[in-house]
C-alpha cells in the first residue's frame, strides 16, 4: 500500500512533498525551548494529552518522555509514517484525522488535559475556522489546557495559510468556554524566517 496521499487535506499541500526537510527542520528545535513560556501549565504525568498536526512528531515525543500518554493526529501519510518510526513510544497513539471537522476523534468521544495546536490553526480558512473551533473544546476536558500558536508572514510557495487574528481566534474560543490564559504577540520564530513572526495563546476550558 502507498503511504502517498492521493489529495492532501485541506491545508496540508506542500507538506508531503516537502517531509524529508522538515524533518531535519522541525527536529532541530525542542518542544522545550518552542513553548518555555507555556510550561508551567502543562498538567503533572500523567495525563492524557492530544497533539492535532503532529507534524513530525517532535512535540508528541518530548510530552510522552514527559510520562504523558498522547494521541498524534497526522493527516500527512509521508510525517505520520516517518515520524511513528523516528520516535517509536508506547505512550504515543498515531491517528489519521484532521480539522476542521476531527471525525475520528468526535466518534471516540476522547476528552484530554492538554491539546496542542503548534503551527496549524492559519492552514484553515475562516468558515473552517469556525467549524473546527467546537471539535477542539470537544477534545479538551474541563479544566483542561489548550496551546495554539498563530503565524503571521510571508506564506511559503506552495502552501496553503491565511491571515488569523489572535483576537479572532480568543473570539471564537470563548463561544465554547475556552478562557485565554496566556497571550503573546509579536513573537520571532526559531528558523530566521523574514517577515515571520507568531502569537502563541494558551486556553482554558472553564468546567
Amino acid at each position: 500500500m502507498s503511504m502517498v496521499d492521493e489529495t492532501p487535506v485541506s491545508g496540508t499541500e506542500g507538506y508531503a512533498h516537502e517531509a524529508e526537510a522538515l524533518f531535519r527542520q522541525y527536529e532541530s528545535i525542542s518542544f522545550a525551548d518552542l513553548n518555555r513560556a507555556f510550561l508551567h501549565l502543562l498538567p503533572p504525568p500523567p495525563a492524557r494529552v492530544l497533539d492535532i498536526g503532529a507534524g513530525t512528531g517532535r512535540d508528541a515525543a518530548a510530552l510522552a518522555a514527559m510520562g504523558h500518554d498522547v494521541v498524534a493526529v497526522e493527516p500527512t501519510a509521508e510525517l505520520r509514517h516517518g515520524a511513528a518510526a523516528l520516535h517509536a513510544s508506547p505512550r504515543i497513539e498515531w491517528l489519521d484525522d484532521s480539522l476542521p471537522e476531527l471525525a475520528v476523534l468526535d466518534r471516540r468521544g476522547d476528552r484530554f488535559d492538554l491539546v496542542v495546536l503548534s503551527a496549524v490553526w492559519m492552514h484553515l480558512d475562516e468558515g473552517q475556522r469556525r467549524r473546527a473551533m467546537p471539535a477542539v473544546a470537544r477534545c479538551v476536558r474541563p479544566g483542561g489546557t489548550l496551546l495554539l500558536s498563530l503565524r503571521h508572514g510571508p506564506v511559503p510557495a506552495g502552501r496553503r495559510m491565511f491571515a488569523v487574528s489572535a483576537d479572532e481566534t480568543i473570539a471564537l474560543a470563548a463561544r465554547e468556554g475556552l478562557e485565554p490564559a496566556i497571550r503573546l504577540d509579536d513573537q520571532p520564530g526559531l528558523f530566521g524566517r523574514p517577515g515571520v513572526r507568531w502569537t502563541r495563546l494558551a486556553f482554558t476550558l472553564v468546567g
